[in-house]
């Protein structure tokens, strides 16, 4: 436990992850404002709370079962073409199929924001007034859009010790900050749209990452080359230098805004 408690690679995986599922977790809570906005006003806070709360029960779930439904690495079929080798097997599939589903749903959003279509769902969210209605939205809404969360949770800490560990903690701190913070950190990402673009950028670089790393599980090779691992300290680097870049950048708008 000192070991894994000791290893630059678990702090840097879980402050990474908790800032990516904060800012991910955006258009939940504006989704989950509109839903509470329904109830009186003195019920509004208690329904966001109940609901986020549940809704983190429900995500820890889903991410436990994502986490080894990755981990069943068995052989399900062989590919043997003239320039293309692979043994296929389910955890290849998930961290494949989900790289592909990051990748589409970073890029989508990315362009619904670019845009400036906004948030079309905001329609779909039912009228209904009653308490525990209210409550079930915000549930299914946080389901919905946890699949991306998953994912990236999964892209960010595979093959890192106590993976799993970093996962849950990085996914109840983020919720947990949500439900107390959850008006100054919307106030501050929708006064600067440009930290949710990165970290839908950031999105695009894990989604890769999860097809390099399902392709190097299943030991896939291209024309005879290898594919090989990425080292996650890249990854780190990359998220840690574009943020700090941000920060320089939101900074100096602020300075010149001021003079």
């Amino acid at each position: 436990m000192n070991d894994f408690l000791s290893s630059p690679d678990t702090w840097a995986a879980f402050i990474t992850l908790t800032f990516l599922e904060i800012v991910l977790g955006i258009d939940n809570i504006i989704f989950i404002s509109i839903a509470s906005s329904k109830l009186e006003p003195g019920m509004q806070k208690k329904a966001s709370r109940l609901g986020l709360l549940l809704a983190m029960i429900f995500r820890v779930l889903l991410l436990i079962g994502v986490f080894y439904l990755v981990s069943i690495s068995f052989t399900l079929f062989e590919i043997n073409w003239s320039w293309l080798k692979a043994d296929i097997s389910f955890q290849s599939i998930i961290l494949i199929l989900g790289g592909i589903f990051l990748l589409y749903k970073s890029t989508s959003e990315i362009h619904s924001k670019v845009e400036n279509k906004g948030h079309q769902e905001k329609k779909t969210v039912a009228k209904s007034a009653k308490y525990f209605n209210v409550i079930f939205q915000i549930v299914l809404i946080d389901l919905i859009f946890s699949f991306d969360s998953v994912l990236t949770a999964v892209g960010m800490t595979n093959g890192i010790d106590g993976a799993l560990i970093i996962m849950i903690a990085a996914v109840v701190i983020s919720i947990v900050l949500m439900m107390l913070f959850s008006t100054p950190v919307n106030n501050y990402v929708n006064k600067h749209p440009t930290i949710q673009i990165l970290a839908l950028s950031f999105l695009i670089l894990i989604g890769f990452m999860l097809i390099i790393e399902g392709a190097h599980l299943s030991k896939g090779e291209v024309f005879n080359q290898h594919i090989g691992a990425v080292p996650k300290g890249y990854l780190y680097f990359a998220i840690a230098f574009s943020f700090g870049v941000e920060l320089l950048n939101l900074r100096m708008k602020k300075k010149k805004k001021v003079s």
